[in-house]
């Protein structure tokens, strides 16, 4: 008897700045090698499709600044309380529907800011104006957890994001805004990097770092985002 494969639905779209169909697109095959079935959707429409969404093992989704109706929310939510795996990464899953405090409460965490590299006055209008040089700390306590094991603290020069979160998070890896002379705030803050989340019988998986291909192809970014579609699938 065939095993059955394991069905993946990937949800793709908002700022393109975020390359979110080149990003998933360099997924796929990770996802094919490892089994999945895999369904590719450019709205979020499927997720009110209830009989659908009961099948998908995992959800990989990057759809930043964009909105979601709330029935196709509570489909996702459902359906990720029945068992189905989230993952994602950068904007793509941490401001994805500002509209809804519900999905701000599931994922765990929402983008804030990213600091810029320069002062105001000095800024060229440019994506490179909020690349900074920073570092992703791994959580010590969690340095053997799956997602992370035999990663090393690792420096990154891209976006930094400022996360608004709950102590609800399994916080893998932080990273440290630091106080500047040209920011308002007077004291380093430090925010989740990479978090799971368990809500009801499924798993959900959030990495900061992802911003454009670049990044993702970090080899730590990368490791840790396989990791996490991974872990987080049912």
């Amino acid at each position: 008897m065939a095993t059955q494969s394991k069905r993946a639905l990937v949800v793709r779209g908002g700022w393109d700045g975020h390359q979110p169909v080149e990003a998933t697109d360099s997924f796929l095959p990770f996802l094919n090698e490892h089994g999945y079935d895999v369904r590719v959707e450019d709205t979020t429409a499927v997720y009110a499709d209830a009989g659908y969404m009961a099948t998908v093992d995992l959800i990989v989704q990057t759809n930043t600044m964009n909105k979601i109706e709330r029935d196709e929310l509570s489909g996702l939510i459902a359906a990720v309380e029945s068992g189905t795996g989230m993952a994602g990464w950068h904007g793509g899953i941490a401001d994805s529907y500002r509209n809804s405090s519900d999905y701000l409460q599931f994922i765990g965490g929402q983008f804030a800011t990213h600091p810029t590299r320069a002062p105001r006055e000095e800024l060229k209008g440019e994506a490179a104006d909020c690349f900074v040089q920073y570092t992703v700390n791994i959580v010590p306590e969690q340095a053997d957890h799956p997602i992370v094991k035999g990663i090393d603290d690792f420096e990154l020069d891209t976006e930094q994001y400022w996360v608004l979160s709950d102590e609800y998070n399994d916080v893998l890896a932080t990273t440290t805004i630091p106080v500047t002379s040209y920011h308002p705030w007077h004291r380093p803050i430090t925010c989740p990097a990479v978090w799971t989340r368990q809500w009801g019988q499924g798993r959900i998986f959030v990495s900061t770092p992802g911003h454009d291909m670049g990044v993702l192809a970090d080899p730590n970014v990368r490791t840790i985002i396989e990791r996490g579609i991974l872990w987080a699938s049912r």
